[in-house]
């Protein structure tokens, strides 16, 4: 009986074994060169994304730009000749009038030859008088007269050259402005290759920006901008004065002077300026910045397009902080893809699941 219950039990653990285990069959192989077909379609699910569809909108025409004060006037105070400093009449950063006088070199060699010079003009004139006397009684030929005449006129001459030497001893402004910090002190011994002090005028002053080439046709001069300094946070007025002619070949922009009155004096020439100029406002297609992407040949964007995605390729114009105009590339509803724009492949299925504004 025992032996019959050990049989039984037996035959259901092969029985078993046979349903459980062997019964299973081996996974058919994938037929090499197919591709696997899921579910979600052919080739793998749409990626989703999100779309931002292209409308026109109101642009303000605003260029921004960086630039920075430059001085009304400037100038380094050199002596025209060289000579030992007997005076130094200025205060480190004080205002100065033009004209005012600011260095002086020793002139005592000069002032004694212009008072030999005019002793000898006084006695080539009494002989000049004298000479003329006798040419009038036909004492003395004409040509002894013209010499006499030329010896006078040639001192007077020595006379205005020595003037212009003493002249030359003295440093006097060109303009009125602001002194710098003097660089010798009296006593030394100057050349015309030694600065002596910097003058600056800053009441006006000048502010000097560039933008890019392809703005240069849009501005003027007389066109108002707007700057702001770090100091200041109310926007002031400047206007433009000047266009450079030529472009930056390495960077493509071009030079922009502006005039500012200044009123107090608060800029001073190297500080840092934001730049505004605004060029009126037009209807264009504006796309949020962080749809762009910059490569070697310019700038590209992705649109959603019969459920791929589509690259193109785009000029832009002005932009803000958060979008940017286009110029052509674009159409009224193109569907621009704005998220995983790093990750799309050309041609890649992709799905929209929302749409910003």
């Amino acid at each position: 009986m025992r032996s019959l219950i050990y049989i039984a039990c037996l035959i259901v653990g092969l029985i078993i074994l046979k349903i459980f285990f062997l019964d299973k069959k081996e996974p058919s192989k994938v037929e090499a060169g197919k591709p696997i077909i899921t579910e979600k379609g052919k080739g793998g699910p749409s990626m989703p994304v999100q779309v931002y569809v292209a409308e026109l909108s109101k642009t303000e025409n605003d260029i921004f730009a960086t630039g920075s004060v430059v001085a009304n006037e400037d100038v380094e105070l050199r002596p025209e000749t060289s000579g030992r400093l007997t005076g130094l009449y200025i205060k480190e950063g004080g205002y100065v009038k033009k004209g005012q006088l600011i260095a002086k070199l020793k002139d005592d060699d000069i002032k004694v030859r212009i008072k030999r010079n005019k002793l000898e003009q006084e006695l080539a004139a009494q002989i000049e008088s004298r000479q003329q006397k006798l040419l009038d009684i036909n004492a003395i030929s004409k040509e002894e007269f013209e010499i006499a005449v030329n010896k006078v006129k040639t001192l007077q001459t020595d006379l205005e050259s020595l003037q212009v030497a003493l002249a030359q001893t003295e440093i006097r402004a060109p303009f009125d402005g602001f002194i710098g910090l003097k660089n010798i002190s009296v006593g030394a011994y100057v050349s015309p290759t030694v600065i002596i002090a910097r003058l600056v005028q800053t009441i006006p002053a000048k502010i000097d920006f560039a933008v890019p080439e392809k703005y240069a046709s849009k501005l003027s001069t007389g066109l108002k901008i707007e700057f702001t300094s770090t100091d200041e946070s109310n926007p002031q007025i400047a206007t433009i004065i000047a266009i450079e002619s030529l472009v930056d070949e390495s960077l493509r922009t071009i030079k922009i002077r502006a005039f500012t009155p200044n009123k107090g004096g608060k800029l001073k020439p190297g500080n840092y300026l934001k730049i505004k100029s605004s060029l009126g406002a037009n209807k264009g297609i504006l796309i949020p910045s962080e749809a762009i992407i910059p490569f070697i040949g310019g700038k590209k964007i992705y649109i959603l397009k019969d459920g791929k995605a589509e690259e193109r390729t785009i000029i832009t114009g002005l932009r803000s902080d958060i979008s940017v105009e286009v110029l052509d590339g674009l159409t009224v509803g193109d569907s621009i893809i704005t998220s995983a724009i790093m990750s799309i492949k050309k041609g890649q299925s992709v799905k929209a699941i929302s749409k910003i504004k």
